[in-house]
């Protein structure tokens, strides 16, 4: 993945006060180092319970993402799931122009895969590796023009209350999104779309030189022209030059409501794609205009054709939409805690950790006795042990947890420098990949490891909350854009963006397996001065 998650100023605002404190504390270490040498000390190690259990996540908000996704998908242990999208459109430019008597040629809608491009031959073509695409079978494609207007507003609340989008066709002010106001006119259609990894090239005929030349190299995506039922864009442009719909982005979002572009399965595999609509995505309008002009030497005048461009791109909302088959997974047991963990991402299912077996408040004899204890903490971790009797088909590379109260990454997130713009390198500290049979790329998955030595330093040394943690698979780590539920289930309110876009699911030994090899628990290693 290339695409990166964002971290909102406030929050940024507050790593930089952690980061000093944590430098702090650094420098407090270092200190006690220095006269190791009048102390005595002892390393052990010692585990402790955790209790882990499923918990159904349901509709999530899906406007405002740093990606979006597109196609059918087919989990051999969870089900199916068709997501489609719908998007605002703004022009470039307002108030255009269009000349005189204008002609439409074409209407051009791109929209490029995320990719990273390999090399270029001496002749400029460029070689791509295409990513994020699950799955390499035909899907049903159609794009539609939007009926439905996409307010940013709740307009029964303040108006600063910016209405949300759910997965499942709904918004926060609790409105169905009906198929009818998505499906206008019907303006492109294909019953075996596969995505393709080469570069799109665009040509230019000459009809004076008879001659083809290249006027652009696109990134691979998908690029569609779109029809005119009943001259639609003469009507939408043309025939409002000089008027008000064409004035200023407020009312040409009314004006022009935007596309739908929506999925199918054509068979029971399919593809899905994840798409880079913030990136070089437009849909370009194609015309040729008349204009008179005079002779230098005084005579005739001559009316010449020449060709035009409006160029619009997505902007304002876009949201995700998710029709599933996924199979119900009860909510777990909260007290003992479940066998097995189910972790789907899009809008499926997710783990709720509960470390040293803490009541509401988070607090427990097991936690008391860990404070109890004179320790200097060298590193704490969790491992998560894969079910291979259950897993069928892909498995994620990364999974990720963060703190339910808070909504927020665990202050390991935050330190690990392992920073990258790539799914693979990025926190691999924190979050080490799944180890898989012989280090393969397709090798079976062994076990996840999390680290979490300074979550739990804060609630040895800080006195910070033991609050429950969430566990949700993820296409990026990076990408932990906060996005709220439909509906709040105890601890859980909110998910993360990486985790809604994330096709892949797993399934995971939890803490009351009858493997006790494979349990999930707390393991700490520390130093105990010896008196």
């Amino acid at each position: 993945m290339t695409f990166k998650g964002y971290i909102r100023s406030p929050f940024f605002i507050v790593t930089l006060i952690v980061l000093g404190i944590f430098s702090c504390d650094k420098d407090f270490a270092n200190l006690g180092s220095d006269i190791i040498g009048n102390v005595n000390y002892g390393a052990g190690n010692i585990t402790y319970p955790v209790i882990t259990f499923n918990q159904d996540v349901g509709p999530v908000q899906s406007n405002n993402l740093p990606a979006y996704l597109l196609g059918y998908n087919n989990d051999q242990v969870y089900g199916s799931a068709t997501t489609s999208f719908v998007g605002q459109i703004a022009l470039s430019e307002y108030n255009v122009t269009f000349g005189d008597n204008p002609v439409l040629d074409s209407v051009v809608l791109y929209i490029p895969y995320f990719s990273r491009l390999v090399e270029t031959d001496v002749d400029g073509n460029n070689t791509y590796l295409i990513d994020s695409i699950f799955g390499d079978s035909p899907i049903k494609l159609s794009v539609y023009k939007n009926d439905y207007f996409l307010r940013g507003f709740n307009p029964v609340e303040e108006f600063n209350d910016v209405l949300e989008y759910y997965s499942d066709k709904t918004t926060s002010d609790g409105s169905l999104i009906n198929d009818l106001d998505l499906e206008g006119e019907l303006l492109f259609e294909t019953n075996d779309f596969v995505p393709n990894e080469e570069q799109i090239i665009l040509t230019e005929y000459d009809e004076e030189l008879d001659s083809t030349s290249i006027t652009n190299r696109l990134a691979p995506g998908m690029r569609f022209i779109l029809d005119n039922p009943n001259e639609l864009w003469e009507s939408l442009f043309f025939e409002k030059e000089g008027e008000p719909e064409l004035s200023n982005e407020s009312n040409f979002l009314n004006h022009f409501r935007g596309l739908y572009v929506k999925a199918e399965a054509v068979d029971e595999n399919g593809t899905l794609m994840m798409l880079n609509i913030g990136s070089n995505a437009s849909l370009t309008l194609h015309y040729t205009s008349e204009s008179e002009t005079t002779p230098d030497d005084g005579g005739d005048s001559e009316v010449t054709t020449s060709p035009g461009t409006v160029t619009m791109s997505f902007s304002g909302n876009l949201v995700n939409f998710v029709d599933d088959t996924f199979i119900d997974i009860p909510d777990g047991n909260q007290e003992e805690g479940d066998e097995q963990l189910y972790l789907k991402g899009i809008q499926g299912n997710m783990a709720v950790i509960n470390l040293f077996n803490g009541d509401e408040d988070g607090n427990s004899p097991e936690l008391d006795d860990f404070k109890s204890n004179n320790w200097l903490i060298n590193q704490a971790e969790i491992e998560f042990y894969v079910d291979q009797s259950a897993v069928q088909g892909e498995e994620p590379d990364r999974i990720y947890i963060y703190n339910l109260e808070s909504n927020a990454p665990l202050i390991d997130y935050i330190l690990d420098q392992s920073v990258s713009a790539t799914q693979i390198n990025a926190k691999i500290d924190h979050l080490k990949p799944l180890v898989r049979v012989d280090e393969a790329a397709d090798g079976e998955g062994i076990k996840y490891k999390i680290e979490i030595t300074e979550h739990i330093n804060n609630i040895l040394l800080r006195d910070s909350t033991n609050a429950k943690l969430g566990l949700v698979v993820s296409t990026n780590v990076n990408s932990i854009e906060p996005l709220d539920l439909q509906n709040e289930v105890g601890a859980l309110s909110r998910t993360v963006s990486g985790y809604f876009l994330s096709p892949r699911g797993t399934v995971l030994f939890g803490n009351n397996t009858s493997d006790e090899d494979k349990q999930v628990k707390l393991k700490i290693y520390y130093t105990e001065p010896e008196n």
